[in-house]
């Protein structure tokens, strides 16, 4: 076993997995080859105003280095032998990054990663298929929706078979769309464009007629499980691995978009970080599975939900020495 620490920087939030990572079989096969030690999230949205300026805000990146001082002393107290730092979306369309690079290397200690999209959804997909049964010949399309960027990824028990990074997600399509409370049809109309053209972008390089199940991982999409399932509170327990039928679905996702942001927020799984993007991520859901019940003639008829995503991803690469 070795102890490795993983730090998963989007557009809209900041997350840690320190973890013990074995290098061959487990018992637990659930858990998969990773022991969680610490796994903690922050809502900081780093990518505040990148798609409207180009460039990270300074008190969005103040809030980033506030959290990673604090992951910093986690990273320390639990003797993680080794350390790796992924940036995505809105650290890639950023100009003034490299601001953002030297700030995270003189807190953490190690050089952080502005990764491609395509690294990210495998990232993402190793994640993912970690912790499922072996699917045997079945692809299963894993879908990524953050905060910036959805990642899509086609893979089966031998790896990746495509992957594809789309620029739509919950921040960014919230800030250029649904800024009504709640958004008006009009903004929905047009957010659903953009999700649209995403696809037909994804369907460029990802074959999405060959998928035989749909995962999908991060905080969006298991918040929208959460609401489908009428939880109580947030249990990660029961989201992950939920299967639920596309039109259950479907009205978790219309229901969200169209509440209000007061009602949104008094739901007890809620995050307050989420509060005002979870409609743009339940619209992006909602569209992005209208297509795969489209493309695949109806076979496709349910989701699955995954709290192991590109954080597990990151943890494993360190072990397989990426």
């Amino acid at each position: 076993m070795t102890r490795v620490a993983a730090i998963d920087c989007g557009t809209n939030s900041i997350r840690l997995l320190i973890a013990d990572v074995s290098n061959g079989l487990t018992e637990n096969a659930a858990q998969g080859p990773l022991t969680d030690v610490v796994r903690e999230m922050r809502v900081v949205r780093l990518g505040q105003g990148v798609d409207a300026t180009g460039e990270l805000a300074p008190e969005a990146l103040e809030r980033t280095f506030s959290a990673t001082r604090d992951y910093a002393r986690l990273i320390n107290e639990h003797g993680a032998e080794r350390v790796r730092f992924a940036a995505t979306s809105a650290t890639r369309d950023a100009s003034n990054r490299q601001i953002f690079v030297d700030g995270i290397r003189d807190l953490l200690g190690v050089q952080p990663e502005v990764i491609s999209g395509d690294e990210e959804a495998a990232l993402s997909f190793a994640g993912a298929s970690s912790v499922l049964p072996a699917t045997g010949e079945d692809a299963i399309l894993v879908v990524d929706l953050g905060g910036g960027s959805t990642e899509f990824v086609l893979g089966d028990s031998s790896g990746v078979i495509a992957a594809r990074s789309v620029d739509i997600g919950c921040v960014r399509l919230t800030e250029r769309h649904l800024r009504s409370d709640p958004p008006t049809a009009a903004q929905i109309t047009a957010a659903e464009a953009d999700v649209d053209a995403a696809l037909d972008l994804a369907a460029q390089t990802v074959p999405l007629d060959r998928a035989t199940a749909v995962v999908g991982v991060a905080g969006s999409i298991t918040t929208i499980t959460a609401h489908a399932l009428g939880l109580s509170e947030y249990e990660p327990d029961r989201i992950h691995g939920a299967s639920l039928d596309l039109e259950t679905i479907t009205e978790a996702c219309t229901s969200l978009l169209d509440m209000t942001r007061e009602e949104r927020a008094a739901l007890p799984y809620m995050h307050p970080g989420r509060v005002d993007v979870i409609g743009a991520g339940a619209l992006v859901w909602r569209r992005i599975l209208a297509r795969m019940e489209t493309v695949s003639n109806g076979t496709i008829r349910a989701a699955v939900s995954s709290e192991h995503d590109i954080l597990d991803g990151i943890a494993l690469s360190i072990r397989d020495g990426e």
